[in-house]
């Protein structure tokens, strides 16, 4: 019952993780946090921090392409349509299938089921943009936005982490 628990920790990560108010500051010192992360730890990965209706934070790391762009495009499009972080969404599919079936109406060139997109919630407003993290494996990739988030949030790190990985 791994995923079971994974996704009843990320439900609380959702539920938890919420901003009092969230603003250009707080997505360059989130994104920050990311990049350093990734400095310090030799880490290859796009970082992506946005509002819905723009980017306010951008870096890609040595070891990245172009098409790390591209997977963060389509994570962001899945949490604003889904209000939903990513990984969640692969842990409910339950499968090896990515694809999302076709009532969904989610095409595969914009939509992905594919870790590392969280959404920004703000108290009394709902999701208002994501934090992307694109390059690692996707668990690695979400545990990295959490961290930041976290940090940001200043909540502890410890109580919101997945449990060590049980294999999905």
């Amino acid at each position: 019952m791994a995923a079971a628990e994974d996704i009843a920790k990320i439900i609380e990560q959702e539920q938890g993780l919420v901003f009092p108010a969230f603003d250009e500051h707080a997505a360059f010192a989130i994104g920050s946090s990311i990049r350093e992360r990734a400095v310090r730890e030799s880490l290859g990965l796009v970082a992506d921090v946005r509002l819905w209706d723009r980017p306010l934070f951008y870096c890609a790391m040595p070891g990245t392409t172009a098409d790390n762009l591209n997977w963060v495009r389509r994570k962001v499009n899945t949490v604003q349509r889904l209000q939903k972080s990513t990984y969640r969404l692969v842990l409910e599919a339950g499968g090896s299938d990515r694809l999302f079936p076709p009532h969904r109406a989610l095409p595969a060139e914009d939509f992905v089921m594919a870790g590392g997109g969280f959404p920004i919630r703000v108290k009394g407003v709902g999701a208002v943009g994501a934090v992307t993290v694109s390059g690692l494996h996707e668990r690695d990739d979400h545990e990295v936005a959490v961290a930041a988030i976290c940090d940001y949030l200043g909540a502890d790190r410890d109580s919101f982490a997945l449990p060590p990985f049980g294999g999905v």
